[in-house]
């Protein structure tokens, strides 16, 4: 017989399906929110991607990492930074945008779960530390922006300037005060820019 090149063999098993990872941690994701680590269950998640059990310990060993996959996808997401040609216009846009957020059942699940889990587990915090800091840069670029075109001194500090609203808004998650309202973005633009105004 003529030689013949050698097949290659097939791994074992059907590949994973994307679609299928991005049910379940969405799933989690939205179990986490509303119940935090310690009462949602692998089983709970399971159910609700309409897969089994399997399937998630075959993706994840461990329901720590299920929700380590499951906040990276959260901390994923990303505020558009506005660009409106003015400062109070911009920091308005943005100031409400968080707001709206914070003010909702999944931004206020969304802060309590941030917190406790960047407690709980140094991956989830190191995730959460990227995504402030990613928004932290498009912040800062909005005060470039601003201090180049005159609006704001070019001695700020940028980190205090970007910052307090972030803290603002954790503080009183943590302590369970009220949250500012979007009547309250005039007032808070009007704070920011007293302070940094050229």
């Amino acid at each position: 017989m003529p030689d013949q090149e050698p097949q290659p063999r097939r791994g074992r098993g059907r590949p994973r399906d994307p679609e299928t990872d991005t049910k379940i941690t969405s799933a989690a994701a939205a179990l986490l929110l509303m119940r935090g680590f310690d009462k949602t269950t692998v089983d709970e998640v399971a159910a609700r991607a309409g897969v089994g059990k399997a399937t998630v310990y075959r993706r994840w060993p461990s329901k720590d990492d299920l929700a380590v996959a499951a906040m990276e996808s959260l901390f994923s997401a990303e505020f558009p930074e506005a660009d409106t040609g003015a400062i109070e216009t911009d920091l308005a846009a943005s100031y409400r945008a968080v707001i709206a957020f914070v003010n909702t059942t999944t931004g206020a699940g969304f802060l309590r779960m941030a917190i406790m889990e960047s407690i709980r587990d140094e991956r989830i915090s190191a995730l959460y530390r990227a995504s402030t800091e990613r928004r932290e840069t498009e912040t800062r670029k909005t005060l470039e922006r601003a201090i180049e075109r005159g609006e704001v001194r070019a001695d700020v500090d940028l980190d205090a300037a970007v910052q307090w609203l972030g803290g603002v808004v954790m503080s009183r998650a943590i302590i369970g005060r009220p949250q500012p309202t979007l009547d309250d973005v005039d007032a808070l633009v009007d704070f920011t820019l007293r302070g940094i105004r050229a």
